[in-house]
């Protein structure tokens, strides 16, 4: 069968929600576990690294209204307001469409 990159992505976030192996969740859900364990492998061999910001820059830094993301000619503008559910929505949308 084939998954659109959607399903991959969808089935992929409610796996690392699960906190199981990708082989048991595969066996659990009806998909086949040496297709889905590719699917990771595939995801994280395209990942890239994330960056730690210290806390210690936030604290001089009161008066910044956004976070901007620059990577090549992309410019990310990332509201300082935005709650911790929606940054980290919009980090899962983001990374499923890279």
């Amino acid at each position: 069968m084939q998954y659109s990159k959607e399903e991959k992505t969808m089935w992929l976030e409610d796996w690392r929600q699960s906190g199981k192996s990708a082989w048991v969740y595969a066996k659990e859900n009806g998909l086949v576990p040496q297709t889905f364990t590719s699917w990771t492998k595939t995801r994280n061999k395209n990942k890239q690294p994330l960056v730690e910001v210290p806390a210690q820059m936030f604290q001089s830094t009161r008066h910044v209204k956004e976070m901007i993301i620059e990577k090549g000619e992309v410019k990310i503008h990332i509201p300082l307001t935005v709650d911790n559910n929606e940054l980290q929505s919009f980090i899962v949308t983001l990374a499923a469409a890279l």
